[in-house]
């Protein structure tokens, strides 16, 4: 019958088989030469101890290793490990018996019977090592391992193993027997970067300890007296005699059956590390995660204090961010086959948050993160083009110099420029003039003329003003320019600026921590919405009107296949060298942006329409999956009234009986005076506050 670990715990003396009859004289010179021994051991061992001057072992009454910092997606899946000695420290109780059992059998099995010390081992040892030719059985103890891991270096030389002797001696004295076996499963250094048994049973069989058979915990309890020697991953045949050795000794010891040990010596081994399956472009992600957290926490923290770290990750949105990316890649590369440096160069970045909290759910910054760990859309800075646009209208209605049925003339124009013989002439993409038309209409179809007459209208002082407070905070330059996206800008403060619409005026700050928690799972930190009020309910209700002009009948038409509540606005560079859309519903906030390593175009009539409107389009298709369809909310103050989109006359008539007239909205405040004459509202042209500006 084997023996359990908890009969081994009581050693009974053995009596002696017979009495003997000594005499008064051996008797007497037996009992002086004892204590003159005992007196002389423990007056050399104070004295050594006092000039040892040895580590104090109060730490080891709260043993509290350097752990790993777990890293989680928002499904609180694994996504990395952050550690500096990688460990799972566990109590006694969820360590497996057997597991035990294999380390003491192999290590130090008079370890319930000896004072920390084990002098008959040493003998044995010594014994079994001559028999073997060889060094087949160590001498030092659990205890002493454990004093020389936590408490020494690990310099070889008498003196360093005498302080080992007296502080195991102590540590076995202040301890329990369980206490010094738990800490020294949980310390000892297993190969492979693993501490302890845990880690050592995700690193060499992907299991966590108490998944292991009795084969794989004799394989792990052979390891600690050469972990690379004996490492089966890459010593299999090593490994294996350790093995078959540590099952002899267990049943030696008694702690298994000849039979058991026989099961475990056929039972087929696989030795495979734990893999973390992340989502493609993850690391991206990751390690923005880690920069941000090493600013508030400390590398040292990270890396030791084990730390459990949930983020904003959705792993379903970012493999799908995956897809729809190289679709979107492909399909252009299919449309340019005779460009054959744009494969190599063609790159993309995607952003995409809830808008009510600023959780980024998913995040395409790069295609390699080996080759490359710049991240695009965190990092990367590239010109807006027209998605700079709706900062621009968003000024102009919050200083009340538009409505959204106001007339404005889209012309040709020119300034001076610093050039005097090269005027700065502003040109549509088409290069041609609609004349009298709508802000909404300017917006729809992104006249670039339009937008630079409003930046000159309201100051490019107030429009880099706005631009900040809704989350841009990189240089942007105050020159006319401004209105068409000159400055670069990174895509993740696009969208945070974006955030804007949708949120009612509230700009919410993109997070990527869900929740902090620490070793012992109280929680340090959890997510918290972090708004700006940048504009008046009112004026983001009214761009959000706009902005689903653009995707109903503009340059956004792409996106009409949701069919979902959208607002949006694509962005071109000249000669095709960047291609955005940004878009949002009710409850996402996503950005795309296509462009060139090499900074050379896309193609002919590559648009943020063609390229990057199809890649948002696919993407935003899983942000629905579980989502209600609901419109955009209508804030208080708001009045929605019937507006004929050709000439920005308030008309009386039904919008879903005449298609040339639709809802728009106006400040309750500001609607102007009912004509009962005409049964219309009498809006002034913008024409009449600009006056010659533009002339």
């Amino acid at each position: 019958m084997a023996r359990t670990r908890s009969v081994r715990k009581k050693v009974a003396s053995k009596k002696a088989s017979g009495p003997r009859n000594w005499g008064a004289g051996p008797l007497l010179f037996i009992i002086w030469s004892c204590t003159l021994l005992v007196t002389l051991g423990v007056g050399v061992l104070v004295a050594g101890y006092m000039m040892l001057g040895l580590p104090e072992i109060s730490s080891l009454h709260s043993y509290r290793p350097p752990m790993v910092t777990e890293v989680l997606d928002s499904s609180y899946q694994p996504l990395a490990y952050w550690y500096k000695e990688k460990r799972w420290p566990l109590p006694m109780s969820q360590i497996p018996e057997q597991v035990a059992d294999a380390f003491l059998a192999a290590e130090d099995a008079r370890f319930y019977e000896h004072g920390g010390i084990d002098f008959m081992g040493v003998i044995r040892a010594v014994i079994k090592n001559v028999e073997a030719g060889g060094i087949v059985q160590g001498a030092s103890t659990i205890t002493q391992q454990v004093t020389r891991s936590l408490l020494l270096t690990r310099e070889r030389s008498w003196i360093r193993k005498l302080k080992e002797a007296v502080l195991a001696w102590q540590i076995d004295a202040s301890l329990s027997k369980d206490e010094i076996l738990c800490i020294y499963l949980n310390q000892i250094y297993l190969g492979q970067g693993a501490y302890g048994v845990e880690a050592a049973a995700r690193t060499y069989f992907a299991k966590h300890v108490y998944q292991l058979n009795l084969s794989e915990c004799a394989m792990l309890a052979g390891l600690p007296q050469a972990p690379s020697r004996y490492n089966p991953a890459k010593h299999f045949d090593r490994a294996r005699k350790r093995q078959l050795y540590v099952l002899r000794r267990m049943v030696e010891e008694g702690y298994v059956s000849p039979e058991e040990a026989e099961a475990a010596r056929n039972t087929h081994l696989i030795i495979q590390s734990e893999k973390l399956d992340l989502p493609p472009g993850a690391q991206y992600f990751i390690a923005h995660v880690r920069k941000e957290l090493k600013a508030r926490y400390g590398e040292q923290r990270l890396l030791t204090d084990g730390l459990t770290i949930v983020t904003t990750l959705d792993r379903d949105w970012q493999a799908h961010a995956s897809e729809v990316v190289k679709q979107g890649i492909d399909n252009l590369l299919k449309r340019h086959k005779k460009d054959k440096a744009l494969k190599d160069t063609v790159q993309c970045a995607l952003v995409s948050m809830e808008a009510e909290t600023g959780a980024v759910r998913a995040l395409w910054g790069g295609s390699d993160f080996k080759k490359s760990q710049f991240d695009l859309a965190i990092q990367g800075r590239m010109q807006p083009g027209s998605c700079f646009k709706p900062i621009v209208y968003a000024t102009a209605l919050k200083e009340h110099v538009i409505a959204p049925n106001s007339i404005i003339i889209d012309e040709p124009l020119s300034f001076q420029g610093s050039d005097p013989k090269k005027p700065w002439r502003p040109e549509n993409f088409d290069k041609k003039y609609m004349g009298p038309i709508t802000i909404r209409t300017a917006l729809t179809y992104s006249r670039n003329v339009i937008s630079v007459k409003l930046a000159r209208l309201v100051g490019t002082k107030a429009i880099v003003e706005q631009a900040r407070r809704m989350g841009i905070t990189v240089p942007i330059s105050q020159d006319l320019s401004i209105a068409l996206g000159s400055s670069a800008v990174p895509p993740i403060q696009l969208v945070q600026a974006y955030s804007t619409f949708p949120n009612l005026g509230n700009t919410v700050k993109p997070q990527f921590v869900d929740a902090v928690l620490d070793r012992d799972d109280r929680l340090i930190e959890e997510l918290e919405p972090q708004y700006n009020e940048s504009l008046s309910p009112v004026t983001a209700f009214q761009m959000v009107m706009l902005l689903e002009g653009v995707v109903q009948e503009g340059t956004g038409r792409y996106a009409r296949k949701l069919k979902w509540p959208v607002g949006g606005k694509t962005g071109t560079t000249d000669n095709y060298k960047d291609a955005w859309f940004m878009g949002f519903t009710p409850e996402v906030v996503t950005g795309v942006w296509v462009g060139r390593k090499d900074k050379q175009s896309l193609g002919r009539l590559e648009t943020g329409g063609r390229v990057a409107c199809p890649i948002w389009t696919s993407f935003m298709k899983i942000t629905l999956e579980n989502a209600e369809k609901k419109d955009f909310p209508v804030p208080e103050g708001v009045a929605l009234v019937p507006v004929d989109k050709r000439t920005g006359e308030i008309v009386t008539v039904d919008p879903a009986k005449d298609k040339n007239v639709i809802w728009e909205a106006f400040p309750v405040d500001d609607l102007p005076t009912l004509e009962p004459s005409t049964g219309i509202f009498n809006v002034p042209s913008i024409l009449e506050k600009m006056g010659n500006l533009f002339r």
